[in-house]
């Protein structure tokens, strides 16, 4: 069982991360895990916090010599902005403190963010209390543990891809190939050149009208070997886990497992993915089609695991809503705080994370193992059954 915990303010010291359950033996590093910190970081449409922060996840417990120990994995990363903050973020009592620039009690609620229903459900009298953990700064701390998750999975042969599909109003052409390099190249993580281009055109306009865009991300999980999950129990299913991990992404309002909505067009007749004749016994259970994102009752099918995420338009606004006054009620332009325009494309490499992790903890839970020598006799011991049962049993 995989098992994870971040702490950590926007503007404090550092984020702290910890990740538990993972087994002795995995191959692992910072500067693998820097490698998704630094995908996060880039993207059409990022604000200034980008040219301050070059994230980097510190491993302090739960690995000697490269490879993971079995115990619990710790992880702090730096805030740099921290160095302007210490004041206004002070963990220590402070009395009397300044009502000057950053030090200033935040009391114009900004419709959308946290700060309304943060302030009323813990009685603060200072939006920041709330703003400062409520931020998408913390998804850093996630890419850390996901990336521990992606490296997991790596050793049995998945691997997880994700690429945006739209921008506001702009989509990119679904029957377009997909070059996972160039995804990578992409400004805006699109694999429709075309589409790209005017994807940061309306990230542009948005930008110049004081505004901000969401859009649509795809994550891709290949490889994943058939069965995980499970059909028994509610908080089994695997489709169910992965709806929750990408829910729990900031500004994300709605999430897909393959098309999604798209279904309710289909008959059944055409929906469903037709299980072609086994011709090659090392990779049965072939599908013409993969419309059900790579999951069935609950459980992986064999076929690549597709999640699709929608994310509304950032809440922060350079040009305000009107909004009111958390003391008075009375009303006021709402608190802008510095924020990306377009948070869609690093939401992509979060989006990536999660699914590691729900499909790291789905694969201990089925394969179990101290240590990665066991998972893989238990993997591979596995993998020899799935098939027509007068043959592979």
């Amino acid at each position: 069982m995989i098992r994870w915990f971040t702490a950590g303010e926007s503007h404090g010291q550092g984020l702290v991360i910890i990740v538990e359950g993972v087994p002795a033996a995995l191959p692992i590093s910072e500067d693998y895990i820097g490698i998704q910190l630094a995908r996060r970081q880039r993207g059409y449409g990022r604000g200034g916090r980008m040219l301050i922060e070059q994230d980097w996840a510190k491993i302090i417990s739960g690995v000697r010599h490269g490879h993971t120990l079995g115990s619990p994995i710790g992880m702090t990363i730096e805030n740099k902005d921290w160095a302007n903050w210490q004041e206004a973020m002070a963990v220590e009592y402070v009395e009397n403190p300044s009502q000057e620039g950053r030090n200033q009690r935040v009391t114009r609620i900004r419709p959308g963010h946290a700060d309304l229903p943060g302030t009323m459900k813990y009685g603060f009298n200072d939006v920041r209390n709330s703003l400062e953990r409520a931020s998408a700064r913390e998804t850093a701390a996630r890419v850390a543990a996901g990336s521990i998750s992606m490296r997991l999975l790596e050793e049995f042969g998945i691997q997880l891809h994700s690429h945006a599909i739209s921008i506001g109003p702009v989509w990119a052409d679904p029957a377009k190939p997909i070059d996972w390099d160039a995804v990578e190249e992409s400004p805006v993580r699109c694999a429709d050149p075309e589409a790209a281009t005017r994807m940061m055109e309306e990230i542009d306009a948005a930008k110049e009208a004081g505004d901000t865009v969401g859009g649509t991300v795809e994550v891709v999980a290949e490889n994943v070997p058939i069965g995980l999950g499970s059909h028994v129990h509610w908080d089994r299913k695997i489709d169910a886990r992965v709806a929750q991990a990408l829910m729990s992404i900031n500004a994300v309002k709605a999430v897909s497992i393959g098309p999604g909505w798209e279904a309710i067009g289909y008959r059944g007749s055409e929906f469903q993915d037709v299980i072609e004749p086994i011709t090659d016994p090392d990779n049965p259970w072939q599908r013409l089609t993969n419309r059900s994102g790579g999951t069935e009752g609950g459980m992986t099918s064999g076929t690549p695991l597709v999640a699709r995420f929608a994310i509304k338009p950032i809440a922060t606004l350079r040009n305000p809503l009107p909004s009111v006054d958390l003391d008075t009620g009375e009303p006021v332009q709402a608190h802008f705080e510095r924020s990306d325009v377009c948070q869609v494309p690093p939401a992509g490499v979060i989006g990536e994370a999660m699914v590691a992790i729900v499909l790291a903890d789905a694969f201990m839970e089925k394969f179990g193992g101290d240590s990665i020598p066991e998972t893989r006799r238990n993997f591979e011991s596995y993998m020899k059954t799935v098939g027509p049962r007068k043959i592979y049993r």
